[in-house]
């Protein structure tokens, strides 16, 4: 412990990311990191210590932050200074009076009401794909439009799927998610989805087409494509997915800014609720552990199916 509180900033930062490597997924590890840096060159301009770091330093921060930050990223930056501190032995700065106060005040002022993306429901998901071409990049961008919202996947999700993963019987397709955001075990599980009514919207004649135009026998299911047709041996991005999604609702006259790739499993679970389905059920296809979390969704889908003001006579 004594080493610990003798190193400086840049070796605490180092020694910080070891500990938590193996706790928190990839992800959050990099943005963890990313926070950690900008508190320690915001402490090196002003001359003050990092690690530990006084309340006055912290609150000084903080309020520099939320002039242009919003309530969230002001938290994730509380929890990276609270990791790197009790890894060094000292007491986290979220647990300060000061700090504690100041946080309370800020969402007060700025609010903590998140802004989320736009889900993409089951008309705008049959729009979307309906009129996509018979190319490598249609049939790639069908296949995953389609998988990503039945199965309701993260796009981390949904490029980390091998062809190995995806099983295909006379039900649909069993979809083997090897990890996920809230699995960092790797128990994994499985995700059934249901073969499609029409020929266009069928997340599992979809997949099969894809496969079989790339032909792919092993690997990365989905993959880049060039503007020439060219499909690569690496693995898709979670950045390729939001724009994937992002186009394809510009092409449906949509504002794209409000579309990202975390649209589709929203959609899953908003059009699910719509439809009436059950919180168990959407929560088995999500994955979700917590009820809290899908709740929101359902609220969403219910807003006009149970509706007060539905045939007052307006």
């Amino acid at each position: 412990m004594t080493d610990l509180i003798a190193m400086g900033p840049e070796e605490l930062a180092r020694q910080a990311r070891e500990f938590a490597a193996e706790s928190h997924a990839a992800n959050t590890r990099r943005a963890y990191e990313a926070d950690w840096r900008d508190f320690c060159g915001w402490c090196r301009e002003r001359g003050v210590a990092s690690c530990p770091a006084g309340e006055e330093t912290v609150v000084l921060y903080l309020t520099d932050l939320a002039r242009s930050r919003k309530v969230s990223t002001l938290t994730r930056r509380m929890a990276a200074l609270g990791q790197a501190h009790r890894a060094a032995g000292h007491e986290a700065p979220g647990e300060m009076a000061g700090v504690r106060r100041l946080m309370r005040g800020i969402r007060r002022t700025k609010g903590t009401a998140p802004e989320a993306k736009r889900p993409v429901l089951i008309g705008d998901l049959k729009a979307m794909v309906k009129d996509l071409p018979e190319t490598a990049a249609g049939l790639r961008d069908r296949a995953l439009l389609l998988v990503g919202f039945a199965g309701a996947f993260r796009r981390s999700e949904l490029v980390g799927l091998d062809v190995e993963d995806v099983e295909e019987n006379g039900e649909g397709l069993v979809v083997r998610v090897r990890r996920g955001k809230t699995d960092q075990e790797g128990e994994g599980r499985k995700v059934g989805i249901p073969r499609g009514r029409e020929e266009k919207s069928c997340p599992v004649r979809a997949v099969a087409a894809w496969i079989r135009a790339a032909g792919i026998e092993s690997g990365p299911l989905f993959r880049p494509v060039s503007r020439h047709g060219l499909i690569a041996k690496t693995r898709l991005s979670g950045e390729a997915v939001a724009l994937i999604v992002k186009r394809h609702a510009r092409e449906l006259g949509k504002d794209e800014r409000l579309f990202a790739g975390h649209s589709l499993r929203a959609g899953l679970a908003t059009s699910a609720a719509m439809a009436g389905k059950p919180e168990r059920a959407i929560m088995n296809q999500t994955g979700h552990r917590s009820a809290a979390t899908v709740r929101r969704y359902i609220r969403d889908g219910e807003l006009f199916r149970e509706n007060a003001a539905e045939g007052l006579g307006l």
